[in-house]
């Protein structure tokens, strides 16, 4: 048996913890909790550096054991089966093999500090992953928590935060549990970008204060997703029916597959109705519009609906070298310029490109731009008709204006590696 204590926040282990780290015959763990332990001095023990070895330490000494070996005891920060080592351990050795023994975790000691409740808060982890998936999950919801690592603590995510998401206000926690040396401070992005934070840290909050306190939740973790999409066109301000309608958008949407940790720009967002969708899925979203009025219709579409949209004022491809690389990218507008904004965007792209078309004229530019960065390129003309009523309480088909909607996705052979960045 494998027996793991969570050491929680500071506080001492009690009498069954310390109990069984005592009768242990291997104590695997970190060196300030194998030195706070207080072993005996036959007690043989793994400071935790690699898992790997560690792993094949513990392997060793269970095929080792007899009925009077005390088993090994593995000492672990906060709560274990929390982004801990409680996992790998049971793809390991069995989830059988363990007695867990869990601690208070950092996150929840946090949002105490700073007098918040947490079961609507999203939790990400920065440490040994691509730090991406935090950011942009900061940049979508009002109250993440950040597990720190090397190059993805409070400055990393206070230098693109100031430039991305300026209002967020950011908790960091350093040496949680400590009497002497914890420290709870709130600052701006900026100042968190402009300090070295050293490696006390254990998570960083990342708040929008006027978002923090949410209605009674019945589900813990990041909002569900809407129970609804390709919403009717007169749930947007719009000028002259000028929005991407529900028909297209809902196909649009299933190319372009948003999520938790994406990010998505909508390029020539017009009333952005696509970036709203985006964000109501947990994407973070960038708007590129042209226009000031346009603008100004995105922001108010995205407050109405409770989502954080980043509007852009400016013309594509111009402004896209100030925005952080996107995941997937919707284009509903462009003219002459279209095919430079499809080629600049697909340069970009992690994932997908999906292009909406009025003019057949265009659409073999856009497919040669998607398959000339290498894209797999499809597409399809969408041509519906709503039922409208006619006198006597019969209906007739109303045809709508017939669309392109092209697509380009990276062949999976060129994927980046996001498996480090993916939120487990």
């Amino acid at each position: 048996m494998i027996t793991v204590v969570g050491t929680g926040t500071g506080a001492p282990l009690d009498t069954a913890a310390l109990d069984a780290v005592r009768a242990a015959s291997l104590v695997v763990g970190a060196r300030r909790h194998i030195d706070a332990a207080g072993l005996p001095p036959g007690t043989a023990r793994v400071v935790m550096g690699p898992l790997a070895p560690a792993l094949d330490a513990i392997e060793e000494r269970l095929a080792k054991a007899d009925a009077a070996d005390g088993g090994v005891v593995v000492l672990a920060s906060g709560d274990p089966g929390f982004f801990g080592i409680v996992r790998a351990l049971a793809e390991r050795f069995g989830p059988a093999e363990l007695d867990i023994r869990p601690g208070v975790s950092s996150v929840a000691t946090a949002f105490a500090r700073a007098g918040l409740p947490w079961d609507d808060a999203v939790v990400v982890s920065a440490h040994g992953r691509d730090p991406r998936t935090a950011v942009n999950a900061c940049r979508a919801h009002p109250k993440v928590a950040v597990l720190t690592g090397p190059g993805g603590g409070p400055a990393e995510l206070g230098a693109e935060l100031m430039r991305r998401a300026d209002t967020r206000t950011l908790v960091v926690a350093s040496a949680l549990g400590d009497p002497v040396h914890e420290r709870v401070e709130r600052v701006t992005p900026a100042e968190a970008a402009g300090r070295d934070w050293g490696g006390a840290v254990s998570v960083v909050l990342c708040l929008d204060e006027e978002r923090v306190l949410a209605p009674v939740r019945t589900v813990a973790g990041a909002r569900l997703t809407p129970d609804r999409w390709a919403l009717d066109e007169d749930e947007f301000t719009h000028r002259d029916s000028m929005i991407t309608k529900f028909e297209v958008r809902a196909l649009a949407l299933a190319r372009l597959g948003p999520r938790l940790g994406d990010l998505v720009w909508d390029i020539g967002a017009g009333s952005g109705s696509v970036a709203v969708e985006c964000a109501r899925f947990g994407a973070a979203v960038v708007a590129v519009e042209k226009t000031a009025d346009g603008v100004e219709r995105v922001r108010a579409n995205a407050a109405a609906h409770g989502v954080d949209v980043r509007a852009v004022h400016g013309a594509a491809p111009t402004v896209l070298s100030d925005l952080s690389d996107p995941d997937a990218v919707f284009i509903g507008g462009g003219g002459r310029e279209l095919p430079a904004i499809v080629a600049a965007c697909a340069r970009r792209a992690r994932r997908t490109v999906v292009v909406a078309l009025a003019a057949i004229d265009r659409v073999p530019a856009v497919r040669a731009a998607l398959s000339g960065a290498g894209y797999d390129c499809d597409g399809v003309l969408l041509q519906s008709s709503r039922l409208a009523p006619l006198p006597g309480g019969v209906s007739r088909l109303a045809a709508a204006n017939p669309v392109f909607l092209v697509w380009g996705t990276r062949p999976s052979s060129s994927l980046p590696d996001l498996s480090e960045g993916v939120v487990q």
